[in-house]
């Protein structure tokens, strides 16, 4: 299989323009993204970048603000994503294929003991489709692309020494655990 990701990031503080379609084939790489085989509590976790509009050449994705910070709400080209993806919400890393567009998402919703999620949302021709919830509560993270499939890595909820990692292969979220 012949699908590479990219990943496309772009300053926050930058306005948010369409992906020109020869940017889609050039790589731009985020320092210290790559998973790490440290322990949790020794691995350098990256803050991760935050912006709350990406264009695309499928739509533009972007963050609805309210007036209730929890029910920010996603979108495309101002049409309300199904299922919805509500909450103090995040576009914080894009990866690009030469016929899709894949967005990491943050969820927060108020939650203390659980106070982060994330969800992948995949644009393309034919529409877009959105990952199940997933994660391990935690705002460390780090986040891969190799060959077809997306990796987040965090420390584990229960256990901050172990490191959970999550892959998307565009269909399903599996998570794998790590001593």
């Amino acid at each position: 299989m012949r699908q590479l990701w990219h990943l496309l990031l772009r300053s926050v503080r930058r306005p948010c323009r369409r992906v020109a379609p020869a940017l889609l084939g050039a790589a731009f790489l985020w320092p210290a993204a790559a998973p790490s085989a440290q322990p949790a509590e020794s691995a350098s976790w990256p803050v991760p970048p935050s912006r709350l509009e990406l264009a695309t050449p499928y739509g533009d994705l972007h963050v609805k603000a309210s007036e209730y910070i929890y029910e920010a709400l996603l979108l495309i080209d101002d049409t309300p994503v199904e299922p919805r993806i509500e909450g103090l919400l995040n576009i914080t890393y894009a990866f690009a294929t030469p016929h899709s567009l894949a967005a990491l998402i943050s969820v927060s919703n108020g939650n203390d003991a659980c106070p982060i999620a994330y969800r992948w949302i995949v644009l393309g021709e034919k529409g877009y489709k959105v990952s199940d919830s997933f994660g391990s509560c935690s705002p460390k993270i780090q986040v891969a692309a190799e060959a077809n499939k997306l990796i987040v890595t965090t420390p584990n909820a229960k256990k901050p020494d172990k490191i959970d990692t999550y892959v998307y292969d565009g269909k399903r979220i599996r998570r794998r655990g790590k001593p």
